[in-house]
């Protein structure tokens, strides 16, 4: 199932408005995901033949079934496909394409790309290399705009210091002090530190992550805005000279610098700040001789919001580009296509009108109460929301399988109301009606993030999630744990022998029958991820009764859990076996209260990517042992008590989730009840998603 929903006055932000002949005839889309998907809507409404590409993994993916052609590009890895910019070239040859459209990610923002687009003299549906080369330094990007007159945070931009000169120049600038790689974005490798010592630390760490990531460990250094709001602009300039905006959107509700809810207009900017800022975005395109639809970034003081700085500027579409489409009615994608033809813009600034309000969330496949770890697996059930003013874009289908390779956004949904008060509570509703079972996800979370008093007042800031206590609100409520049960209870009786039988005699057709009434089916079960948590439940009346409808889905997943949605909420179970429970709990007491695991567990399938202590080291709790990354994403996992490292895997090593990784021997003189508290959930996120 591709999703696209929308109502006749969400139509508009859709549609465009553009009744032009198309751009092009054949256009390739380098991406995959929802915004394959959703590139390829548009291509299809304009009459282009759509022409997708697809790694292994995605060989039966949504874009790759709405797309008129496909062209399979390598296996899985992106390093190997959707990274490879010769093989996308090749693709592009091989099936005619006169233009290429990057996306975002992958190679959006690859210099080298569109120059090699250029040179099979196929059009690459972005900006020019210029643009894609300043930009895509930060170092070389704020230098360049400052002369241009628009404003930069304090900083240091030197890629010519190492580490020691760093720490000494840090002074001239002050403390607090975020640490960027130079050629990331999205946050990947972004660190905080507050002195020096922390400073130190944090330089290593992003060295690390950008050189990994991107190939380029040259950092920069800048103040550190307490309590800023993260506020772009989207601009549009074709080649015969005109440079629009179209407004801003806020985008300050992020964790770990990754966003996670975002809308247009901002609730802070009057129509004076939105002109001067909206000025300053263009001054930026236009001193790079842009060409194309790109955002500028700004940080603005949330207590003096006429104060902004230019944070970077992204030389492609944006993630959050529908709510801007929503409130302004262009569809941005044609107007990429239409100006990488060559054609002008068919509006100019005076034409731009901001109308109702729009708001979007992003919906990841990750657990918020694992420290929003990436979760993998198959897609057992999908159900996206319908109603006014409602937008979804998605990349997922039933069946479909989520892997580490990629980044673990699946879906966006976007809403659309007369006032933001409106928006906001279509997008409760919305995603309360998102259904995905399968892979656990962040829809929960994003609903309590909105009801949360100072999102719904307006009053945001870029650590407003990171201030939210923990995210565990005490499991699963009994109505979700009632129907988990029954659907074990059913699936049981279904397997008995008895129900084979011919006959329709009580003894044959109903579970535990007796004379007067069936007695209740008891089912131990327990959370998926808090396999201690056990549950002891009557379920009865399962016979002949539907588990799934309207309100209830249900599905049972290939390891055996149970997965449901109810109500707005979802959650997975696992039934557990009586006399392995008894056994547990037996060999608990007999520990004498030693509360901590020694085994040190993946809380996520990954790859090994830093090995912090060697085989046989001391190390002490809240050390870190190993690092996996997946989805983008780096994790260190840390002792849970102070002992002898027992290391299971290797630098490079491919890991699952829960697979052990390491084993802490306690010293022989450690007491048992004197040990620490801890598990594989120590595991900290060392970086965000990226786009």
């Amino acid at each position: 199932m591709v999703t696209h929903t929308s109502t006749p006055d969400s139509d508009r932000a859709s549609a465009g408005g553009d009744r032009r002949r198309p751009p092009f005839d054949r256009v390739l889309v380098a991406n995959r995901g929802e915004i394959a998907v959703r590139v390829i809507r548009t291509l299809k409404r304009l009459g282009i033949t759509a022409i997708a590409v697809y790694s292994d993994a995605d060989a039966d993916a949504p874009h790759v079934l709405l797309a008129d052609e496909s062209v399979r590009i390598g296996p899985s890895p992106a390093a190997e496909s959707y990274l490879d910019p010769a093989r996308i070239v090749q693709a592009a040859i091989a099936t005619g394409a006169q233009a290429v459209h990057p996306g975002y990610g992958f190679l959006s923002e690859h210099a080298g790309f569109a120059r090699a687009c250029r040179e099979a003299e196929i059009v690459f549906i972005g900006p020019g290399e210029k643009a894609l080369e300043v930009m895509g330094d930060k170092i070389r990007a704020k230098t360049h705009v400052a002369a241009s007159g628009v404003p930069i945070v304090p900083g240091i931009a030197d890629p010519t210091l190492d580490d020691d000169a760093l720490l000494v120049a840090a002074d001239s600038v002050g403390f607090p002090l975020l640490v960027k790689p130079s050629a990331g974005g999205g946050g990947k490798g972004m660190q905080v530190a507050r002195d020096a010592d922390e400073l130190a630390a944090a330089l290593a760490t992003a060295r690390r992550v950008a050189s990994a990531a991107f190939g380029d460990d040259t950092l920069l250094l800048e103040r550190l805005i307490e309590r800023p709001r993260h506020i772009e602009v989207q601009v549009l300039a074709d080649s015969h000279g005109t440079i629009v905006h179209l407004g801003e959107r806020e985008c300050s509700l992020q964790r770990r610098h990754q966003k996670v809810i975002e809308e247009a207009p901002s609730p802070l900017l009057d129509e004076q700040t939105r002109a001067r800022i909206g000025a300053a975005a263009c001054d930026a395109a236009r001193s790079v001789g842009y060409l194309g639809a790109g955002t500028v970034e700004f940080l603005v003081s949330d207590a003096a919001p006429d104060e902004f700085f230019f944070i970077e500027m992204n030389t492609r579409l944006q993630v959050e580009h529908p709510v801007t489409e929503l409130v302004t009615g262009v569809d941005l994608v044609e107007q990429q296509l239409r100006i990488a033809a060559g054609e002008p813009l068919a509006i100019g600034q005076d034409d731009v009108r901001l109308t109702g309000h729009a708001i979007e969330a992003r919906v990841y496949a990750e657990t918020p109460h694992r420290g929003f770890l990436p979760s993998t697996g198959r897609v057992l059930a999908w159900r996206a929301p319908g109603g006014e003013g409602v937008r979804v874009d998605a990349g997922i289908t039933e069946g479909f399988e989520i892997t580490a390779h990629y980044d673990p956004m699946i879906a966006k949904v976007i809403t659309f109301g007369d006032d933001r008060q409106q928006a906001i509570a279509r997008l409760d509703a919305a995603l309360a009606d998102t259904v995905v079972l399968g892979v656990d996800t962040n829809l929960g979370f994003l609903r309590r993030l909105l009801a949360e008093p100072d999102v719904q007042a307006g009053h945001l800031d870029t650590g407003l999630i990171d201030r939210m206590p923990e995210t565990d609100a005490g499991g699963p409520s009994p109505a979700l744990v009632e129907i988990a049960a029954r659907r074990f209870a059913r699936d049981e009786v279904d397997r008995e022998p008895g129900r084979r039988a011919t006959g329709p005699t009580a003894w044959r057709s109903a579970t535990g029958w007796r004379p007067g009434s069936p007695r209740a089916y008891e089912v131990l079960l327990a959370p998926r991820d808090h396999p201690h948590d056990v549950r002891v439940v009557a379920a009865g009346g399962v016979d002949g009764e539907r588990l799934d409808d309207g309100d209830v889905t249900v599905r049972r997943g290939d390891d055996g859990s149970v997965w449901a949605h109810h109500d707005g909420e979802a959650a997975a179970f696992i039934r557990i076996d009586r006399r392995a429970h008894v056994e547990r709990r037996r060999a608990a007491a007999e520990r004498g209260g030693l509360s901590a695991d020694p085994e040190l567990r993946a809380p996520m399938p990954g790859t090994v990517t830093a090995v912090f202590a060697a085989d046989g080291d001391s190390v002490e709790a809240g050390d870190a042992v190993v690092a996996i990354e997946a989805m983008k994403m780096e994790h260190r996992i840390v002792a849970a008590l102070d002992g002898t490292a027992r290391l299971a895997v290797g630098l490079g090593d491919l890991v699952s989730r829960d697979q052990a990784v390491a084993r802490i021997e306690p010293p022989a003189a450690a007491s048992d009840p004197q040990l620490s508290n801890g598990s594989h959930d120590a595991a900290v996120t060392n970086a965000p998603h990226q786009e």
